[in-house]
């Protein structure tokens, strides 16, 4: 078994324009956010080991939220969850593979968790 490090942000709401339904066109749904990503990992972390052996976990929250094309209307729930695996891609080189979790919040009845789990890795 080989070491990994796996950063994570869970749980971070976001408003998204998604959906294919007429009540849902035209106007941004709360989506529910939990992203991983695999990262390459470092022979050691030092106490002085610097920010550059890692990655700033605002850069997953940021992915989710203001990397998001404003204006764009996102069918799928499935669609925002590959952007934003795209996204950490193309950040840093060092990202190995993504994982996206998105909760449809507006759609749950009595506390249901629905949505999509989508795992990607760098090709």
């Amino acid at each position: 078994m080989s070491d990994s490090l796996i950063l994570e942000v869970a749980d971070f709401e976001h408003d998204v324009l998604t959906g294919i339904y007429s009540e849902e066109t035209g106007k941004p749904q709360p989506l529910r956010f939990t992203i991983q990503v695999h990262y390459k990992v470092e022979p050691r972390y030092e106490p002085d080991t610097p920010l550059e052996a890692s990655k700033n976990y605002m850069d997953l929250k940021f992915a989710a939220s203001d990397a998001l094309p404003p204006g764009v209307h996102f069918k799928l729930i499935e669609s925002v969850a590959d952007h934003v695996c795209e996204t950490l891609f193309l950040q840093d080189e060092k990202v190995e593979a993504v994982t996206v979790k998105i909760v449809k919040l507006a759609i749950s009845e009595k506390g249901e968790k629905i949505g999509i789990t989508l795992h990607r890795v760098r090709r």
